[in-house]
């Protein structure tokens, strides 16, 4: 989530400092758009970052932000300027060891609890001006683009998470039994289950062109809203029929059912909820913001 605009738009200095160690575990990036009064209204930041001489001078808050607590380096969406709404953002490489930089608290989720997400401070954090991504003033459109990587990847993991769950739902019902036969005899259960795997078969095609799309240059952001707009309802789909055909078993915390509910319903949130989707495809087909 963190390197795609350093690979694009980064100086050869910052791509070998900063994203180059990350493949092989020396370093942890993360990246800090989110506010606690902005939410998906990025246009609300208020983060900001000061000129003076050769550094930046950054006061602000940022908040859910995955790998907070642990990262190396932030891929930071900023203030730079005083205009107004998407105008004036840029995206600061800031180090964690910097004085003025903290972490204000680990935040306690519903799921996906191996991954830290927290609420950081920025109080007077200099780093010089080169550590700007790309073009100042051009922060949030280079945002826009990663967060489209971003989006992808909720889409290609949830094609994987729905495959094994739907596997493990399949072999339980053949053992399961119900009025004294087994459960996948049900007609109901087993439609449903491949009423469902055909949905994740589907996307798993609509993420293959997708991913060819990006790869020969195209624009994919249709394609990516598409993908993560029916990545997060269908792995919400597919947790809940996983969970009742389990039964009661499903319902204990000691069943993989209960962790694969909690962690996926992230899906319809993260990196852009569902209605932010929408709100991207109404205005790809024309119709007001």
């Amino acid at each position: 989530m963190a390197t795609p605009s350093l690979a694009r738009f980064g100086s050869p200095e910052l791509k070998k400092a900063y994203p180059a160690p990350a493949p092989a575990g020396r370093s942890v990036g993360a990246i800090a758009v989110t506010e606690p009064d902005t939410g998906s209204d990025v246009a609300r930041l208020r983060t900001k970052a000061t000129r003076d001489g050769d550094d930046w001078v950054i006061t602000g808050r940022k908040t859910y932000i995955t790998n907070g607590t642990r990262a190396d380096w932030l891929c930071l969406l900023v203030r730079t300027s005083d205009e107004g709404g998407y105008r004036g953002m840029s995206q600061v490489i800031v180090p964690t060891d910097t004085p003025g930089f903290s972490v204000a608290k680990k935040l306690d989720k519903l799921g996906n609890r191996s991954s830290d997400t927290a609420e950081l401070v920025l109080d007077e954090v200099r780093v010089p001006v080169a550590n700007t991504i790309g073009e100042i003033g051009r922060g949030f459109q280079q945002q826009m683009m990663q967060f489209v990587i971003e989006r992808m990847f909720v889409a290609y993991s949830t094609v994987g998470s729905c495959d094994r769950a739907l596997e493990r739902t399949r072999a339980y019902i053949a053992e399961r039994e119900v009025f004294g036969q087994p459960l996948a005899t049900k007609q109901y259960v087993t439609f449903r289950l491949a009423e469902l795997q055909a949905q994740v078969e589907l996307l798993r095609s609509h993420n293959a062109a997708v991913c060819e799309g990006y790869m020969a240059g195209d624009d994919i952001i249709r394609g990516a809203s598409v993908a993560k707009l029916t990545a997060g309802r269908l792995v919400r789909e597919v947790a809940d029929t996983c969970i009742q055909f389990y039964g009661g078993m499903g319902y204990m915390e000691e069943t993989w059912t209960a962790r694969f509910l909690r962690d996926t319903r992230l899906g319809s949130i993260g990196g852009g909820a569902d209605e932010v989707m929408l709100r991207v495809l109404a205005r790809l087909d024309g119709m007001p913001a």
